[in-house]
């Protein structure tokens, strides 16, 4: 199974979330486009961990099975048709989230997350597992 992780997922991930941890470890590769580094570099930086949350985020990027994917004119194509699907069925996500939903449909990639709103583009495959509690 070849799985991208959105900023979510990876959080869920390091604080142990089961059916994130069971994804990652069962997946042939795991992408993570560099929305979601922005978005997890953003987020350290508010944090008072930033050095450790750095160097967490390198050993899991160091793993062989992990790769980062860049955003290009494909991603915008598939960027612009999720957007113009969205609007027109009046469901609108996050903009960052729809830039990750079209990295992970111009790949071909199953897009784990623990948001709900991503069962909104039906043009990607999401994994939405519940936020433990």
């Amino acid at each position: 199974m070849r799985i991208a992780l959105d900023t979510s997922a990876y959080s869920a991930f390091m604080r142990g979330h089961e059916g994130v941890v069971e994804l990652v470890q069962r997946a042939e590769e795991i992408v993570l486009n560099t929305i979601v580094l922005g978005e997890l570099l953003a987020g350290f930086r508010r944090g008072a961990r930033l050095r450790e949350n750095v160097e967490l985020l390198d050993r899991f990027r160091s793993s062989p099975r992990v790769r980062t994917a860049g955003i290009d004119e494909e991603t915008a194509e598939r960027y612009g048709e999720i957007v113009a699907h969205l609007r027109q069925a009046g469901t609108p996500i996050p903009t960052n989230d729809v830039w990750i939903a079209a990295s992970a449909m111009q790949l071909g990639l199953r897009l784990v997350t623990t948001d709900t709103h991503f069962e909104r583009v039906p043009q990607v495959v999401s994994l939405v597992l519940p936020v433990n509690r």
